[in-house]
């Protein structure tokens, strides 16, 4: 059985669009797909709807091939020193869901997969998702398919974003991946837009993924294949 990975970026907006432009152009040479993890509404008042350039990216890039994958709405902390979904319940998480999927179908970004921020969603946001149309949602330790109620185990190995970003991690995270491709498991890599503009960890991430690639890992995003797709791949 052959490792599948994924690659995904988060944190991109208006001054770290050109950092996620650059390393898209580097998965582009490998024939990496990229997982695009977008927020309606990043801190210091920034609004994707007001971010004409960094939409019409994201739009051309999933023309070619990437993923859209929500990443919460405003990425706030609902708790001190938690994540924004970490602790909300059922009808906050409700609330806040609605909220983005309009912003994302307005700009013609919508998607039914869910990550939230740093990877962690509590468990009335968790049930709420398929209230709200999504199928499929990326946590920590697993991908889960919300509508057939299975999941793919594969850690995340990341990079900023409540992970470290230091000499001796991002050594970590490339041996982490070397092994989990050389088992042919599921291989997540994930890294900020900002830690791109950063040479240590954005050239730990590509040596990860050539590592990768090197065990003969297949390029692969946050989807979610309904039943029609998969009888059509058989």
């Amino acid at each position: 059985m052959s490792a599948e990975l994924i690659v995904s970026v988060s944190g991109i907006r208006d001054e770290t669009c050109y950092l996620a432009a650059g390393f898209a152009d580097e998965m582009n040479a490998r024939g990496v797909r990229l997982s695009l993890l977008v927020a309606p509404r990043l801190k210091d008042k920034y609004r994707l709807a007001d971010d004409a350039v960094t939409t019409a990216w994201l739009r051309e890039r999933r023309e070619h091939g990437d993923a859209i994958v929500l990443h919460g709405y405003d990425q706030a902390a609902t708790k001190r020193r938690r994540a924004e979904f970490a602790t909300l319940s059922k009808h906050e998480a409700k609330l806040r869901l609605l909220a983005a999927d309009r912003v994302l179908e307005h700009e013609g970004l919508r998607t039914r997969v869910f990550a939230p921020p740093r990877w962690v969603a509590s468990p009335g946001a968790m049930s709420v998702l398929p209230e709200t149309g999504f199928r499929t949602m990326a946590g920590l330790g697993a991908v889960h398919d919300l509508t057939r109620g299975t999941l793919q185990r594969g850690r995340v190995f990341g990079i900023g974003e409540g992970f470290k970003a230091e000499p001796w991690w991002c050594r970590a995270l490339v041996l982490g991946a070397g092994r989990a491709a050389k088992r042919g498991g599921l291989v997540r890599l994930s890294i900020t837009a900002k830690q791109l503009g950063n040479e240590g960890p954005r050239q730990a991430v590509l040596d990860a993924v050539d590592l990768a690639l090197f065990h003969e890992a297949t390029s692969q995003v946050y989807r979610w294949n309904s039943p029609s797709q998969e009888l059509g791949a058989a």
